[in-house]
């Protein structure tokens, strides 16, 4: 063909270039689909290897018969099975990138840890590998420097980026005594650590567990397209015997060949194989990046189907530590004051209450320095601040001091009463001075959480073992539509089992401690606020945020992900069962004649739209804050 082109005349050994390099193509180019085949029959499920692999060698051994004259052919494909090997690897090349890209999750969280950690030894640091670590050594974090492995700030205090861990994308404050997790950041301070775990037992560890576990799971969509393929394989398989013995019949064998090999290559199921594996890579990686963490590929999909939401209470809706809520004071005190004299009262004690209230008072100014600090057990504590005697306490230590308060404030501290809240009095000198309230504070994301549930149509369900005053005012805080109180951690199944009576779909989200059962009961387990805590069995999904919006980011994570997976199904299935026909020359009367190259193309196309299709889900906004 080059020779006429050019106008010059092929020697004769020239007949012999392109089968000898055509053979090297079929050998060499298509050994991936060779190597493949044989993989599939020897497990009895031949698919997409074995068609393109049947279709080449069709083609290679067609035309390596008439090169050598045997049986009298005429069926000089060698051009075409050398651009149908280079089509083909073109398009599983493409289909093996796009999978890597998404499975690249694994290395970015292999990637989150240093190479090295600074190891306090007394008065010297010194460099160490991660392999070195052991637990109870104490290494320095410098500022910018990643965390190199699971423990407790033992010395300083730093903003860290948890981002790559939790989602979260404000850096979040960590002190003496609180927790950090492998592979965070020190964003503007040094800090020194105590590991408490190394290797595999690390919170990054779980993580990439999760995700490599979730990458590798099944789906209900990905086990039809299984069957769909493999029924494709037989469906292109009788066809391209059908069509091969139609063209024969209709003329010599050269069409009947070429009119095969084209319907083999054209009905290669790789859109189809690859329509559910890359949306459950990408997906997984997405919601990884995003601190949600699948443990089972079905609770997402189930995800999507759910009418109703029940959230456990302390640490989910709430904060699960007590926080001052309202102050009240009486005769020439203000507020301020009253807040700032009871923590200044309850500095030195270590109760949880006394903290809330430092912290409370220390947002609204200095609080003054106090001397003879005493706890009063069971009453309260006391402690001299300014020369006044300050006493913080609850009723039974009015009753001790004889002290009474007035009338509007104790008509305001019944009704704080009747809301489930703790009620501290403030006494300076032998004086009620004011009140204060103390309750379990609600996060502000839950109120968000719970409006954009009802705005699509979900209820809402709280549960908590706290008495129901409580439980109604957090209720009515945050417009829920139902209430179960009064629950013991054990009988907490028994209310998921209730709503399922219903016909609801209920997905339970709790902290992963004592909601295990529910957990498990509920058609969707979801365990919130667990970043350092990845082993949370009784969960399908785990948020490594305590952000109840992490929810929502579910919800529109399953949906997303389900919709992918069927567009990419309904169009690979619809692609193969127009394109058969067409390439088995049905329009052939009417002038119209696909070449196997054209076919390959067409094949290598199906699979570029259906990995383009995945790709899309990238797009997601995962964020707390982002639409719906």
């Amino acid at each position: 063909m080059v020779g006429d082109l050019l106008g010059y005349e092929v020697p004769s050994w020239a007949g012999w270039v392109s089968p000898v390099l055509g053979t090297l193509v079929y050998l060499y180019g298509g050994s991936p689909f060779l190597t493949g085949a044989i993989g599939e029959l020897r497990s009895r499920a031949p698919g997409m290897m074995t068609l393109v692999a049947l279709a080449i060698t069709v083609a290679f051994v067609a035309s390596g018969l008439t090169t050598l004259g045997i049986g009298g052919l005429e069926l000089d494909f060698w051009w075409e099975l050398a651009l149908l090997v280079v089509i083909m690897l073109l398009g599983h090349w493409l289909e093996m990138r796009a999978l890597g890209q998404a499975s690249g999750a694994l290395e970015a969280l292999a990637e989150l840890l240093p190479d090295t950690a600074e190891r306090v030894e007394g008065d010297e640091i010194r460099a160490v590998a991660l392999a070195e670590l052991r637990v109870g050594d104490t290494v320095l974090v410098r500022s910018g420097g990643r965390v190199p492995a699971d423990g407790s700030v033992v010395e300083g205090g730093a903003e860290l980026d948890e981002s790559m861990v939790t989602g979260e994308s404000r850096p979040v404050r960590r002190d003496v005594g609180d927790r950090v997790v492998a592979g965070t950041v020190a964003t503007d301070s040094a800090i020194r650590v105590r590991v408490d775990a190394v290797g595999d037992d690390t919170a990054l560890a779980g993580i990439r567990r999760l995700v490599a576990d979730a990458q590798g799971s099944r789906s209900r969509a990905q086990a039809l397209a299984d069957r769909a393929a493999a029924m494709l394989f037989w469906f292109a398989l009788g066809a391209g015997a059908l069509t091969f013995a139609v063209w024969l019949a209709l003329g010599d064998a050269t069409p009947a060949v070429e009119r095969a090999v084209t319907v083999l290559v054209i009905a290669c199921p790789h859109a189809l194989g690859l329509a559910i594996p890359l949306v459950i890579a990408i997906s997984t990686a997405l919601s990884a990046k995003s601190g949600i963490l699948v443990k089972d590929r079905l609770a997402l999909e189930r995800m999507r189907t759910v009418d109703t939401v029940l959230f456990d209470k302390t640490g989910t809706l709430t904060q699960g530590r007590p926080a001052v809520t309202a102050t009240l004071a009486a005769g020439s005190f203000t507020s301020d004051e009253v807040l700032a004299l009871a923590a200044a009262a309850e500095r030195d004690s270590e109760h949880p209450l006394a903290r809330a209230i430092m912290a409370a008072a220390t947002e609204r100014g200095a609080v003054p320095a106090a001397r003879e600090f005493r706890s009063l057990t069971g009453r309260g504590v006391e402690a001299t601040v300014d020369g006044r005697a300050v006493a913080v306490g609850g009723p039974a230590l009015l009753r001790e001091r004889g002290a009474e308060p007035s009338a509007d404030l104790a008509r305001e501290t019944g009704e704080w009463s009747e809301r489930g809240a703790i009620v501290l009095h403030v006494v300076v000198d032998g004086e009620v001075a004011g009140a204060l309230a103390l309750a379990d504070e609600v996060r502000p994301e839950s109120r968000e959480t719970v409006r954009r549930l009802h705005a699509d149509g979900i209820r809402v369900v709280l549960i908590t073992g706290d008495a129901r005053a409580v439980a109604e005012t957090v209720a009515k805080d945050l417009g829920v539509d139902e209430v179960f109180a009064e629950v013991l951690p054990a009988d907490k199944d028994a209310a998921v089992s209730e709503l399922q009576s219903r016909g609801e779909r209920v997905a339970m989200v709790g902290d992963g401690v004592n909601d295990a059962p529910a957990l498990a009961r509920a058609d969707v387990g979801i365990a919130i606020g667990a970043g350092t805590d990845v082993a949370i069995e009784s969960a399908g999904v785990v948020l490594a945020s305590d952000d109840p919006r992490g929810v929502l980011a579910t919800r529109r994570l399953s949906a997303a992900g389900y919709r992918k997976m069927w567009q990419n199904l309904t169009w690979a299935t619809g692609y193969n069962l127009l394109s058969v026909p067409l390439a088995a020359g049905v329009l052939a009367p009417v002038g119209f004649v696909l070449p196997p190259a054209a076919g390959a193309i067409a094949m290598s196309l199906s699979t570029v739209i259906v990995a383009l299709n995945a790709q899309l889900l990238r797009r997601l906004d995962l964020r707390p804050e982002g639409a719906d």
